[in-house]
C-alpha cells in the first residue's frame, strides 16, 4: 500500500529537497505539491492524501490556517516542516504532532516517516482523521474564540506577540508591516491571512491596505469626501476610507 503524499512548501528549493529524499521511500507516493496554504486546501480536497508534509510560515494562509480550513477533510497525518526554533516547537510537541526543523537531514526525515507508518499499521481499518490532529484542530478553535498569541516570522526567527501588543498593520505586496509600538515588523503573509488571525472586536481593517487596534484609537477627525483621520494615542495619523465608513460604528460614531 502506497501513502498518498502532499508537499506543501513556499519555496522551490525546500520542495525540491523534500522530493529528492522521499525518493528512497517507495511507499510515499507524491500525488501534489504546493507553494502557498490556499493550494493545500485545494490540494487536499481533491485527491485526500494520507500524508501532508507541511510548511507552516506560508503566503496566503499559514499550516495552521490550512488544517483549520480543512476540519475534517485534514489529512490522517501530518508532518509540519518549519524554521521555527525550539520555543516555537514547543506548541506543536503538545499535540504530538511530527515535525521536520529546517534543515534536516535523511535520517531525521525517515524517523518521521517511520512514525507517520507506525500510526497507520495501529490503526488500519480505523481511516479517517488522526486523533492527534483533531486535537491540534480543537485547539485551533478553541484559539478563534479565546486569541492570544500570534507567531510571526521575521528575518529568519520567529516572534510570539501577544495581541494586544500590536498597534496597526498595513499591507506591503505580499507582506505585512506589523506595527508593534516603536517597532515594525515584516511578516510574509497577505493582509487578509492576518486579518483572519485577529479578533474582529478588536481589530478593524479602515481601508484597503490598513488594519487598526481599536484599543490604540485616540480619537477620529473628519477629512473630506467621507473620509477620517484615525489618530492613535502615539500620535500615529491613519486613513479611515470612505469605502469603510461603515466601519465608523465600531468606533462609537454614526455614518
Amino acid at each position: 500500500m502506497k501513502l498518498k503524499t502532499i508537499l506543501c512548501d513556499d519555496e522551490a528549493l525546500g520542495r525540491d529537497r523534500l522530493r529528492d529524499l522521499l525518493a528512497s521511500e517507495p511507499d510515499l507516493q507524491i500525488v501534489a505539491e504546493c507553494s502557498d496554504g490556499l493550494g493545500a486546501v485545494e490540494a487536499v480536497r481533491q485527491h485526500g492524501p494520507d500524508l501532508l508534509f507541511l510548511d507552516v510560515q506560508m503566503p496566503e494562509l499559514d499550516g495552521f490556517g490550512v488544517l483549520a480550513a480543512l476540519g475534517s477533510d485534514a489529512p490522517p497525518a501530518v508532518i509540519f516542516v518549519t524554521a521555527h526554533d525550539r520555543f516555537a516547537l514547543q506548541a506543536f510537541e503538545v499535540h504530538a504532532v511530527d515535525y521536520l526543523l529546517k534543515p534536516f537531514d535523511r535520517e531525521r526525515l525517515r524517523n518521521a516517516v517511520a512514525r507517520v507508518r507506525q500510526r497507520f499499521a495501529a490503526r488500519p481499518a480505523a481511516g479517517g482523521l488522526d486523533p492527534q490532529i483533531g486535537e491540534l484542530l480543537a485547539s485551533l478553535n478553541r484559539e478563534k474564540t479565546l486569541p492570544g498569541r500570534l507567531a510571526i516570522k521575521v528575518e529568519g526567527r520567529v516572534r510570539l506577540l501577544r495581541v494586544a501588543e500590536v498597534d496597526w498593520v498595513e499591507s506591503a505586496d505580499n507582506y505585512v508591516a506589523v506595527h508593534v509600538g516603536k517597532e515594525t515588523l515584516l511578516h510574509r503573509e497577505t493582509l487578509a491571512a492576518f486579518e483572519a488571525r485577529l479578533p474582529a472586536a478588536q481589530f478593524v481593517r479602515i481601508s484597503r491596505t490598513t488594519i487598526v487596534n481599536l484599543e490604540r484609537v485616540k480619537e477620529l477627525e473628519p477629512l473630506f469626501h467621507g473620509e477620517y483621520a484615525v489618530i492613535l494615542r502615539d500620535g500615529t495619523k491613519l486613513t479611515l476610507s470612505r469605502t469603510h465608513r461603515d466601519k465608523l460604528g465600531l468606533f462609537g460614531v454614526g455614518n
